[in-house]
């Protein structure tokens, strides 16, 4: 045990040695890998490719994107899948209002994703879920922190305003979610399926059905008579052919047999029929009027 002991000793002032004695170059690049690591937590649910196509789209699209990303197919009858499509647009949308960095967009995402992760796939409760929420963003704000949890690239404000906004979200409805994902649903049923019995044809003694009490494509087809075989029908019955109608009972014209000077006069008659009735009520009317108009002049004279 001492040996070991004095080898990790001896490898850790190697260590600093070296980092000592590093140039400026290469301490850029330690720089660099450590940034790689941080931000690899930014893509563990989108890429920065996804990202970058969500940041060009508006609202709608960014909705139809993550659809697609989240391969939700059932989102206008699912309950669920209406519920987690709306908890990433809406956690997007709010970190884009704050022009967060693509990285931290990945991170946020990410970080939303762990949570509702970690309530539907391991029933989390509220107080686990809140504490891994802490174990996740520690180390934010500090310089290589021991405790960190991979987001170190939020500031501290962003760290505050992130757990506002997981509280009035996903905490404050805790219990919805868990409902939504761990209680049974009762299935509605928006359709029935019938199974309808067609009448037997009607040179049985059975009356035909109604035409309203069936659809009408399957009355077309099962029920009602081709006119050919209607036609057919009738001359089997030994009726007459609608043809032989047509020429036994042509139509005929009313006005046959009369003149333009016929329907003149005709005309004539009724119009001056007509005025003279309305003449006749006109002056009667006026003479109406003249009464009561005289009537009241006496009236005025008498005062």
């Amino acid at each position: 045990m001492a040996a070991k002991e004095k080898e990790k000793a001896k490898e850790k002032e190697q260590r600093e040695s070296v980092l000592i004695t590093v140039p400026a170059a290469l301490s850029g690049q330690e720089e660099d890998i450590i940034t790689k690591d941080e931000e690899a937590m930014a893509w563990k649910f989108l890429s920065l490719d996804e990202i970058t196509i969500l940041l060009e789209k508006d609202i709608l699209g960014v909705q139809s994107t993550l659809e697609e990303f989240l391969n939700l197919k059932q989102r206008l009858t699912s309950l669920k899948e209406a519920a987690i499509l709306d908890y990433y647009v809406s956690g997007f949308c709010w970190a884009k209002a704050l022009e967060f960095t693509p990285v931290q967009l990945g991170g946020f995402l990410t970080l939303l994703n762990l949570l509702l992760e970690n309530l539907e796939t391991q029933h989390m409760p509220l107080e686990d879920n809140i504490q891994e929420l802490g174990r996740t963003m520690a180390g934010i704000g500090q310089c290589n922190s021991e405790k960190s949890g991979g987001f170190e690239f939020f500031t501290v404000d962003q760290a505050k305003a992130i757990i506002n906004y997981l509280k009035i979200s996903i905490f404050q409805h805790y219990t919805l979610y868990e409902y939504l994902f761990h209680s049974p649903r009762e299935e509605l049923v928006i359709g029935d399926e019938n199974v309808v019995e067609l009448v037997k044809p009607a040179d049985l003694p059975f009356p035909a059905p109604l035409e309203e009490g069936l659809p009408y494509d399957i009355y077309s087809r099962f029920i009602a008579l081709v006119p050919g075989k209607e036609d057919a029908a009738k001359e089997i019955d030994g009726g007459i052919h609608p043809e032989e109608e047509v020429e036994a009972e042509p139509v005929k014209d009313p006005l046959v047999g009369y003149t333009i000077d016929d329907v003149q006069s005709v005309l004539g008659e009724i119009t001056s029929e007509m005025i003279s009735n309305i003449q006749s009520e006109i002056n009667e009317k006026l003479q109406m009027q003249e009464e009561t108009y005289s009537a009241r002049i006496e009236k005025l004279k008498k005062v």
